[in-house]
């Protein structure tokens, strides 16, 4: 009878790190609600209903250490930004590490519909963006031009090297405003 009962014990204490294993494949992190035991009793959701929601919000009321602020305006995001292909426009990618510049940077060259679409070979990582008409690109990033201004171009790389390559690669005629 004891070893009937270890048995049983022993088969709801793996079946518990089972369940703990599974839920943490399935919600990890601490945003998960199911994880949140806090949050399913009512004193939580009367204290979170209290503090508006505000994730910055201290529990405590005491005034935040973060608060939010932009340093551009609603009319800045709201800008147009006619972009001509056909002419002497360029875009220039500039790839911040770990923010999903990869995944938006294939985006730019496989999967925007232009008249014009990038070509991409398979088995080849860069690209041939070309405008219509014309054997210059209007795309500068790595899946475009490559590494052209190092590994991982910052800002400053970018300024310095893109113009002089841009402009070595056309023919000789006066070079737009940018």
């Amino acid at each position: 009878m004891e070893e009937r009962s270890h048995r049983a014990l022993l088969a709801l204490v793996l079946l518990l790190l089972f369940a703990v294993i599974v839920l943490q494949y399935v919600c990890p992190g601490t945003e998960c609600r199911l994880l949140r035991l806090r949050a399913l009793s009512p004193a939580a959701a009367a204290a979170a209903a209290g503090a508006g929601g505000d994730p910055y919000g201290a529990e405590d009321e005491t005034p935040p250490r973060f608060v939010p602020r932009f340093n551009f305006s609603a009319r800045d995001l709201l800008r147009r930004v006619d972009f001509n292909i056909k002419g002497d426009d360029l875009i220039v990618f500039l790839h911040i590490q770990k923010t999903g510049g990869t995944t938006f940077g294939r985006h730019l060259v496989r999967n925007i519909q232009l008249e014009q679409p990038c070509e991409c070979r398979a088995g080849q990582k860069k690209c041939t963006c070309l405008r219509p008409g014309k054997r210059e690109t209007w795309l500068f990033s790595r899946f475009s031009t490559g590494w052209s201004c190092g590994l991982h171009a910052d800002w400053t790389e970018l300024t310095n090297c893109v113009p002089a390559l841009v402009d070595g690669k056309r023919e000789l005629r006066p070079r737009p405003s940018r």
